[in-house]
């Protein structure tokens, strides 16, 4: 990670807004009280120090705060820092830009979502549309908001919808070279196929994941996910049979048991979902590693490509 905006320069004063990603309570050799932070915002961060702190006068800050702050970049021990002057919480009538804090999806998250919503309302299967719709609806404020992972692919604020949206478009385009396929069925399993990561992904109020839930950790989103959908279905009165089908699609959604799905796709629609979905990751990945490389040169060697190094052209 590179310098945050607020510290690229030193010396001279400067203000901005910040996510805190630390922050500790110290006392200096005279015997007053400091805060030690971590700051950040989208393109870096950098260590700050809040002198002479108050908690009376200045108020209290945790991590994954939004703050306004003043100050200056100095120099301490051949290590730059930045020396806060002014500090406070941000309130309704500042006007933040989230994609300069914290790494967004490059997509409008409502307008993302009313598009799948839509896509589902064209649905001829009733049922489908019925347990596709019910799912949105109960979901719609975590899927405004969650990551896709806590590392790998679209671990982004909206990344969930982002890759949701993509999946379902490139199924999308498939079935016009496939029109035998049974449309709704496949769109109905691209758009839940990950709905089990909003119970999975342990995800703050800024939408990034820091780890698994426990649920996360024992279940997985597979397992979530079919529960998700089983669950759905009776509300909804969707036919046990229709249900299954939905299920299955979630359950073989990683192609091969090596990538967690108990279950090779044993239909056409889930064989499609499945490479729909590895696609995406991996161009997704690829485009993540291959920024900042320069043209004729190699990325870093990519574990989750099969510790493959990446050719820029």
């Amino acid at each position: 990670m590179g310098k945050m905006r607020l510290t690229a320069e030193i010396g001279g004063t400067t203000e901005g807004y910040c996510l805190v990603k630390s922050v500790s309570a110290r006392t200096d050799v005279k015997g007053s009280e400091y805060l030690d932070f971590v700051l950040a915002d989208s393109e870096g961060e950098c260590v700050a120090k809040l002198w002479n702190y108050s908690r009376a006068y200045h108020g209290v800050f945790e991590p994954d705060d939004i703050i306004k702050v003043r100050g200056s970049v100095q120099i301490w021990k051949d290590t730059e820092q930045f020396k806060i002057d002014r500090i406070r919480h941000i309130n309704d009538e500042d006007d933040v830009d989230m994609s300069m804090l914290v790494p967004c999806a490059p997509i409008d998250p409502v307008a993302a979502y009313d598009e799948l919503y839509q896509i589902a309302q064209n649905f001829k299967d009733d049922d489908l549309r019925r347990l596709v719709q019910y799912l949105l609806r109960e979901n719609r404020e975590s899927l405004l908001l969650f990551p896709a992972g806590v590392k790998l692919h679209h671990a982004t604020r909206g990344g969930l919808l982002h890759h949701t949206l993509s999946v379902v478009h490139l199924a999308q385009s498939i079935v016009t070279l496939y029109p035998w396929l049974n449309a709704d069925l496949l769109l109905a399993g691209a758009t839940l196929h990950d709905i089990g990561k909003l119970v999975e992904l342990d995800t703050g109020s800024l939408g990034l994941a820091g780890a698994y839930t426990p649920a996360g950790q024992l279940l997985g989103h597979i397992s979530i996910g079919m529960s998700m959908v089983a669950q759905a279905a009776e509300v909804t009165m969707v036919p046990a049979s229709t249900a299954m089908l939905v299920e299955h699609m979630l359950l073989s959604h990683h192609g091969n048991p090596e990538y967690g799905s108990p279950r090779l796709p044993m239909i056409p629609e889930a064989e499609v979902l499945s490479v729909c979905d590895l696609l995406d990751s991996r161009m997704y990945e690829m485009r993540t590693a291959l920024d900042g490389v320069a043209p004729g040169g190699f990325s870093e060697r990519l574990w989750a490509l099969d510790n493959r190094q990446l050719y820029k052209e």
